[in-house]
């Protein structure tokens, strides 16, 4: 254990209140919670809070600065200053009968709840590292647990609010984000199992369903549309489907097989608020064995040459 006053990086002279500044700039880096990933983080935020636990109190502080216990809460002498082993085989102020002390067992130390106050205004809650015999109980919070949300692509253009039904039979109403893609997680806070520390998260990876019309193409959707010849050559108003309703689509006059139309701002939506656009490829179906079709095809003549530089 090292010296408590170099943890918290406070002189031996320092006020409660300087002691209490310095204790709750490193438990607000190295809290847990925030830094899930990071052991180092989790030792430094241990360290930190045996050195307040010390320095708060009074008495173990004035213990600790003439000697009588070192950084650990053990006493250094333990017959000196009136400490005797108790019957539990730790060491107790006032000799067998044991008493308020340094120490609360066989070799262990119990630090005092002086900090769960600042954790409460920290934190909302107790401190992540508790006390217990023997050194720091870990108060974790409970696992998260993991779910996925199939969204119905229409739904996901829409961003259609989706319920989930959580593993406690709890069923609620999620609010589906701009941005959305498949893949993207949404982090329930408190919605997963419970442990000491308060329950973990649920976390829900979206996966936006497939369509039978409609494809995603990055923030786009694509619609490709059958045309008849006659709509085609001579122009037509039709029905044209997107996510969010029918629209009256108007196809021009001598309109070609792959030509595509752009519909601006019927995608999906982005983080900056814009959307994506519609792209319509339309695709001429030609009826089979159409006789007055055949008849006039075999007296059109078509003199353009549309195939020059076709060659591979």
């Amino acid at each position: 254990m090292r010296d408590p006053y170099t943890v918290l990086g406070v002189s031996r002279t320092a006020s409660e209140a300087e002691i209490k500044k310095a204790f709750r700039t490193l438990a607000k880096e190295n809290h847990p919670d925030t830094n899930a990933n990071n052991p180092k983080a989790a030792e430094r935020f241990k360290e930190a809070n045996a050195a307040y636990e010390m320095l708060s109190d009074k008495e173990k502080r004035g213990q600790y600065d003439r000697g009588e216990i070192g950084a650990d809460g053990q006493p250094i002498n333990p017959f000196a200053g009136g400490f005797g082993r108790d019957a539990g085989g730790g060491f107790g102020r006032g000799g067998a009968g044991g008493g308020p002390g340094a120490g609360a067992g066989r070799g262990g130390f119990d630090f005092a709840q002086g900090a769960d106050d600042l954790f409460a205004e920290l934190f909302g809650g107790r401190s992540p590292f508790g006390t217990g015999r023997g050194g720091f109980r870990t108060e974790v919070r409970g696992p998260d647990v993991a779910y996925r949300l199939t969204v119905p692509f229409v739904e996901a253009v829409r961003l259609t609010p989706q319920r989930v039904t959580l593993r406690s039979g709890q069923t609620i109403e999620i609010k589906l984000p701009a941005g959305l893609e498949s893949g993207k997680q949404m982090r329930l806070s408190g919605k997963g199992e419970p442990g000491p520390g308060g329950p973990g998260d649920a976390i829900v990876t979206i996966e936006i369903g497939p369509h039978r019309l409609f494809t995603r193409d990055g923030d786009d959707i694509r619609l490709t549309m059958p045309l008849r010849l006659d709509e085609a050559v001579l122009g037509a108003k039709v029905r044209l489907p997107t996510p969010e309703g029918d629209v009256t689509f108007t196809v021009p006059a001598g309109t070609t097989s792959g030509k595509m139309f752009r519909l601006k701002g019927r995608g999906f939506r982005r983080l900056d608020a814009t959307r994506g656009d519609m792209l319509v490829t339309v695709m001429i179906d030609i009826p089979p064995d159409h006789a007055a079709l055949k008849a006039f095809a075999e007296n059109f003549i078509d003199g353009r040459e549309i195939r020059a530089g076709f060659e591979a």
